[in-house]
């Protein structure tokens, strides 16, 4: 039994990842297509290749990831992921199908928190983790996103304050290639990692990836690299064109400079996170209050609040919701299984 449920819970978890893919493809992606920088499809293509390559650089957040709850070991631990991972998926089809960029790794922690609660309640738990990695993180980087992209833009605005503004926006539509890449490559190093973590979690507690002394390995497998790189990337070729158009147009509309900005600055929270301080922040988060950040240097009524305010309770629901939807599954799970 131990190795089909490790089974069902690896292809469970890809599916994650690649609904992580066609939910957050928006992220890379929004502001280029709407600035028309680049076109929807060499867009996707190019947010694809790049969350490849991200997904292949680090696996300090994965391991963070792994670090959120001790499952049970055997069958009732990987029930227990399994109920996380089936939570996070339908949190994320939900937000998907109203258009709300809500954030797929929360749904994915909230999942495994929700699960591990229902399971076996607060001792599994690893609740300093949660605090230090997840919800500082998660209140910090959307209030530092859009704070740096408005001051990135006003520097951008005085910088460019006599040239020719078609001229200027010419060249920043050509630069938002690069920026564009830079996000997806962020995008690949945060989630597709998120993915391993919890592959690796499930491998570590059915007793398949430990030491002679019972411990998990360092390095994640490179079978698992890979097929959570290949997961995303191609979840993210398949599109998200609902949030799309909320994150493109809906806030605010975006010119190239501000669109360059709002990218730039949100792909260098994404690094920052995962290289120094290991944290699975949300790209949806930190790329949605650039936009906003940046949009906000037209005026302050420029950006269209109302939608702000429904992203930002997206926000708030995912962590209880996801949660509790997990909790259901594991209860399923372990009626229907016996685990």
């Amino acid at each position: 039994m131990d190795l089909a449920i490790v089974i069902a819970v690896v292809v469970v978890a890809l599916s994650f990842d690649y609904t992580n893919g066609f939910h957050d493809a928006a992220n890379a992606i929004a502001t280029s297509v709407s600035t028309r920088a680049l076109t929807p499809r060499i867009a996707l293509v190019l947010a694809a290749v790049m969350n490849f390559v991200g997904a292949l650089l680090g696996q300090e957040v994965a391991h963070t990831v792994s670090d959120v709850i001790s499952p049970p070991d055997g069958n009732h631990g990987l029930v227990v992921v399994l109920g996380g991972l089936l939570g996070a998926i339908v949190w994320n089809l939900i937000t998907w199908y109203f258009g709300l960029p809500s954030s797929s790794s929360h749904a994915l922690i909230g999942g495994l928190v929700g699960a591990a609660l229902a399971a076996q309640g607060t001792d599994i738990v690893h609740w300093e983790t949660i605090v230090d990695k997840v919800l500082i993180p998660m209140v910090l980087s959307p209030v530092f996103g859009f704070c740096a992209a408005f001051l990135v833009m006003l520097g951008i605005m005085w910088i460019f304050r006599r040239r020719n503004p078609h001229r200027v926006y010419r060249g920043f539509r050509a630069a938002q290639t690069v920026s564009a890449a830079a996000l997806a490559l962020g995008h690949g190093l945060q989630d597709a990692q998120k993915t391993m973590g919890v592959i690796f979690l499930a491998l570590t507690t059915a007793g398949y990836y430990t030491n002679a002394a019972g411990e998990p390995q360092e390095n994640l497998p490179l079978w698992v690299v890979v097929a959570a790189a290949g997961a995303i990337s191609l979840g993210t070729y398949s599109g998200g064109w609902r949030i799309m158009r909320t994150l493109g147009r809906r806030i605010i509309h975006l010119d190239p400079a501000r669109g360059f900005a709002a990218e730039s600055v949100g792909a260098g929270v994404l690094y920052t996170t995962a290289f120094v301080f290991h944290a699975p922040i949300s790209t949806t988060h930190t790329i949605t209050s650039a936009i906003m950040g940046a949009g906000a240097t037209k005026r302050f009524s420029a950006v269209r609040w109302g939608v702000a305010r429904s992203i930002v309770a997206a926000w708030v629901l995912t962590f209880p919701m996801a949660g509790l939807v997990a909790a259901l599954f594991y209860t399923v799970l372990h009626l229907v299984l016996g685990q």
